[in-house]
């Protein structure tokens, strides 16, 4: 990652010139009762093995910046548009000296050599061996695991810090969160009834099939929103999908997909790579994974010749994702558009954690990204369905309230909110006062449905949706069906892709945080989702049900781009 010079020196003078502290009361900073549901404990983890900690520093204005975020992300400011440089950014999370100056002092005082991991200077990395974390921070790391997939992780329930940090020093990672273990997978929806049977159109125009779960393709998406497919070349235009959790795809098999479902476009069109934490980019049919297939083959497939970087991150998941904004913020000129199609229960992540990184998310809005999100796909469950839940779980980070969330729908040629679609209200945030009117309607319509079960007055997701199940991709060779909101999200983010295409051709301004937008001019570019449901928890029998307007299944609707074109002016 790119640092600045003038900055690294800054931090390395405060630590040589900080005198050695002496060991001040620990106070316990985070603290979870209980492993997550499914993790057992296994037993302490080895003392000789190294954790690359994440140190977050306290931010010197987080307020100011949530501020500047909604000043340029409002159509109705003057300065909509006018988003941050990066030092305009970096200024308000860049801790102050005297923050800086203590957590340095500590680690140096620990014999603890940190890096600097962030053009703002709030993050530092640390290698660590277990057996002095476990001194360090008064914790007890071990080993836990998933009883399901059997996998395991080193965590600790607990750490403190000195007392003296407090408020200096904002968290520790990896500490008490803990990792989705679930790897991505495509759904299996199975098809059922005469209804479900696929059929071609009765309209001689579309290239869709009809049906509740019919086979989708780049041309049916490509008439179903009203998107061009002519190339769109706009220099400084630019479009990443992220890939964790080992999820490659192969050049080879987008090559068969261009020939197969786009072959107006040129089949040696390929992705830019980027690698960040070891991410790799193997080119065999072995290791290919469909869920990075899916998320590339359509962001090249729907948006014609928009530059798509393929960033491949590797080692924990959760640390990958504060290391991809962190990449990415560390740049002069990050992609205008970011579609992740991953994520967690927002209770398996600290809160403290959720924050930071959802704060780094409002940082690159206001520098002019638009950071998109998969909403989940266990329906009201969290990230997979879990019909033993009791509660409603909300999905990190598509919670997160400066983030846009993408949920799922299914059935043409009438779309209806399909039931994997995650949704809901955060615990973690409450509702951002752009989504205020649109999820007080719901509520209210809602009524005493379901009290108890969420919170209402949460930050309430998905924002939007887009089309989720059977989108034909190309896997190892073969055409393979894949569902899930891992096929809304890059399709939302092309949408957005080719619209950034237009306003530079226009001499305008990116979009950047797409919400405020989005509930206010942005509404009529979209069409509303009023059937359908995400039942999921109590064995299925509890959850939303779709209605007109907002709703926490499918957001405010689906995106029609010519319709989204007239919103922002062209």
């Amino acid at each position: 990652m790119f640092v600045s010079r003038s900055l690294v020196a800054v931090l390395l003078s405060t630590l040589a010139l900080s005198k050695p502290l002496a060991r001040d009361l620990h106070v316990v900073h985070e603290a979870r009762a209980n492993a997550p549901s499914g993790y057992v404990l296994t037993g302490p983890a080895s003392p000789e093995t190294v954790l690359n900690l994440r140190v977050g520093l306290v931010e010197n204005n987080v307020d100011g910046l949530i501020s500047a975020l909604y000043d340029v992300s409002d159509p109705s400011s003057a300065n909509y548009g006018q988003h941050l440089t990066q030092a305009e950014a970096n200024s308000y999370l860049t801790p102050t000296a005297e923050s800086a100056s203590a957590v340095n002092a500590w680690l140096s005082t620990n014999d603890l050599t940190a890096s600097v991991i962030s053009s703002a200077g709030d993050w530092l990395a640390v290698d660590v061996p277990v057996s002095k974390a476990n001194e360090l921070l008064g914790a007890d790391y071990s080993v836990f695991t998933h009883v399901e997939t059997g996998k395991q992780t080193i965590r600790t329930l607990s750490y403190s810090i000195p007392a003296n940090l407090t408020g200096h020093l904002d968290l520790v990672h990896p500490t008490i969160s803990f990792p989705d273990p679930y790897a991505k997978a495509p759904l299996e929806l199975k098809r059922s009834g005469s209804n479900a049977i696929a059929k071609r159109s009765t309209d001689a125009s579309s290239p869709c099939e009809e049906g509740e779960y019919p086979d989708v393709t780049p041309d049916c998406l490509l008439y179903l929103y009203d998107m061009p497919s002519t190339p769109t070349i706009t220099p400084g235009n630019g479009y990443a999908v992220t890939e964790y959790i080992e999820q490659w795809a192969t050049y080879a098999d987008l090559k068969t997909y261009l020939e197969d479902f786009r072959p107006d476009m040129s089949p040696d069109t390929a992705w830019i790579y980027q690698s960040i934490d070891g991410g790799i980019n193997p080119q065999n049919e072995s290791t290919a994974g469909v869920e990075a297939e899916l998320d590339v083959q359509y962001a090249i497939g729907l948006t014609t010749d928009v530059p798509v970087t393929f960033i491949s991150v590797g080692g924990d998941f959760l640390t990958g994702l504060l290391d991809t904004a962190l990449t990415l913020l560390n740049e002069t000129a990050p992609p205008q558009v970011m579609s992740t199609s991953y994520g967690d229960d927002e209770d398996d992540v600290s809160e403290a954690f959720a924050y930071k990184l959802c704060n780094a998310y409002a940082a690159l809005g206001a520098r002019g990204v638009s950071v998109v999100y998969a909403s989940g796909d266990g329906g009201v469950s969290g990230g997979h369905f879990d019909p033993n839940c009791t509660t409603f779980l909300p999905v990190f980070p598509a919670a997160c309230p400066y983030v846009t969330s993408v949920g799922a729908t299914n059935s043409l040629p009438t779309q209806t909110a399909t039931y994997f679609s995650g949704g809901g209200f955060s615990n973690y945030w409450t509702r951002p006062l752009y989504q205020e009117g649109a999820v007080a309607g719901y509520l209210a319509r809602l009524g005493a449905n379901n009290t108890g079960l969420y919170n209402p007055s949460g930050r309430g997701y998905p924002d939007v949706a887009a089309y989720g199940v059977n989108f034909d991709v190309v896997y190892a060779g073969e055409v393979t069906p894949v569902s899930g909101t891992s096929c809304s999200s890059p399709t939302f983010g092309s949408v957005i892709a080719l619209l950034n295409a237009r306003l530079l051709a226009a001499g305008r301004p990116t979009l950047g945080f797409l919400n405020p937008f989005l509930y206010t001019s942005g509404i009529a570019g979209l069409t509303d989702i009023t059937t359908g449901s995400n039942l999921a928890c109590s064995n299925y029998t509890t959850g939303f049900y779709a209605s007109e307007g907002w709703d926490p299944i499918t957001g405010l609707g689906t995106p029609n781009f010519a319709n989204l074109l007239t919103a922002v002016g062209l």
